[in-house]
Order: C-alpha cells, then structure tokens, then sequence
C-alpha cells in the first residue's frame, strides 16, 4: 500500500459528494489513518466512521488558527505523528466584480486562503520534527484562467493566493523535506456544482473539454493521493492540473 501507517489530515471533508471525502476514503483505501477535519464535530466523526476503524473526526473552522493549532494537536495526539494534510475546505460564491462586497470578500479568502494558511502552520512544526511530510493545497482552474464557472473573481484571486503561498512555502520547508504542491481542479461533480448545471450548461462546457467529461472528486482525490505518497517524492512547489484539457497552458 501506497501510505500504509501514514497519518493525514482532510480538511473539509465531511460533505458527501466533496473532493474531500472522496480523498479521505482514497487515502484510507491505501493504508492511511485519517484525521477528517469539518466545521461540525459530529459531520466529522461520522464521515470518519464511514472509512472504516481507525480514523479521526474533529471540530475545526481553518479560519481560526487556534482551532486549526488544536486540530493539529489531537491528531498528533491521537496517532503520534502526521505525515500529510490536505487543504481541502473551501468556499466559492458565484458573484461579478462590481458585486463584491467587504464581507464577501472577506468570507471566501478567509476560508480559502487564510484557512490554507493556518492548516500549514498548524502541521509545519510537527512535520519538521520529524523531517519530513507532505502538504497539497487546492486551489482551483479558476486562479489560472482568471475566473471560473460558479466563482466570482474574489474565489479566482483566493485561489491564485494558494497557489503562491503553495510555492513559497515549498522553497521554505524543503531543506525540513517538507513538500507542498497544489492541485487545480477543474469543474468537478460535487455537492457544490451538482445542483447549479442544467443540462444546456453541462452540454456546452463538455464541448471545452478535450477529455470530453465533468470531473469527478475522485479525479481530484487520486492526484492527492499521487502528491502525498511517496511517488511524488522529488516533486515540491508544482500545480498539478486536474480539468480533463479544459486549460491547457
């Protein structure tokens, strides 16, 4: 197995259909024991109950770097170590630039990019510890093409702040043989888009698809996997794109 007896945070995972679960569940499928981190403990425990025995629920807002630092204890706490996180929570809100207001704006970089902040500096010191780990950052097609489908250009600008962060952060940790690399999906299948896709609107974007689908989350969960395991043990600070062609630079 691809992470037998290796400890990974998920964060916001809990919601049915989300990248995250679907990365946890790809994860655990390989040996890992996971700490799901949502913002309802009980949505938590019962996600990580879903996976299986050995695996961790826990209350967290990434928003708030104190509950990101107590998140971080009790799953080393509880399994002694921790090898990966992935920055999963996020939000996006489907709005134009002359309707951004304070709040919005505030709202969705606070979850996207700060909440990827906090997480990271959260884990750093344990991952240091113990020389090595590996953090993936999600960031989202919509920072690279500028804009996106469902999110306003304040998610575009959230997400294109991970993907800096993402770099900064791997030419600081990689002498700690810390990696971090980022992952931006393209329009995938979740609970989010589920509902918002008539099938004019699904028919249309295929046809920019080369690959000629709609992702799924586990597209997006199997390159999570790639970049927290050791197959992707020389690779730090990349964007790995996972969008089916949509973008193709």
């Amino acid at each position: 197995m691809l992470l037998e007896n290796r400890i990974v945070i998920v964060t916001g995972a809990a919601s049915p259909r989300g990248i995250g679960k679907a990365t946890a569940k790809a994860l655990a499928a390989q040996g890992a024991r996971i700490a799901i981190l949502d913002l309802r403990k009980e949505d938590a425990q019962a996600a990580a109950a879903d996976l299986g025995a050995g695996h961790l629920g826990l209350a967290c807002d990434v928003t708030d770097k104190a509950a990101c630092v107590e998140a971080a204890r009790a799953t080393f706490e509880h399994f002694g170590r921790i090898d990966g996180l992935i920055n999963n929570a996020g939000i996006t809100q489907p709005v134009r630039t002359l309707e951004i207001g304070g709040k919005d704006f505030d709202a969705i970089v606070d979850v996207n990019l700060r909440g990827t902040l906090y997480m990271s500096q959260a884990v750093i010191p344990v991952m240091k510890d113990q020389n090595g780990g590996s953090i993936v950052c999600m960031s989202s097609v919509s920072a690279q093409r500028g804009g996106g489908i469902f999110g306003g250009p304040h998610y575009s600008a959230a997400k294109a702040g991970v993907l800096g962060l993402a770099k900064a952060m791997a030419r600081e940790f990689g002498p700690n043989r810390i990696r971090v690399n980022s992952i931006t999906p393209g329009l995938i299948q979740t609970d989010i888009t589920g509902d918002k896709l008539t099938p004019e609107m699904r028919a249309d974007i295929i046809k920019g698809i080369p690959l000629g689908r709609l992702g799924d989350a586990a597209d997006v969960a199997n390159a999570c996997l790639f970049l927290v395991s050791h197959l992707s043990s020389y690779l730090t600070g990349i964007t790995l794109d996972v969008n089916g062609g949509m973008l193709i630079h």
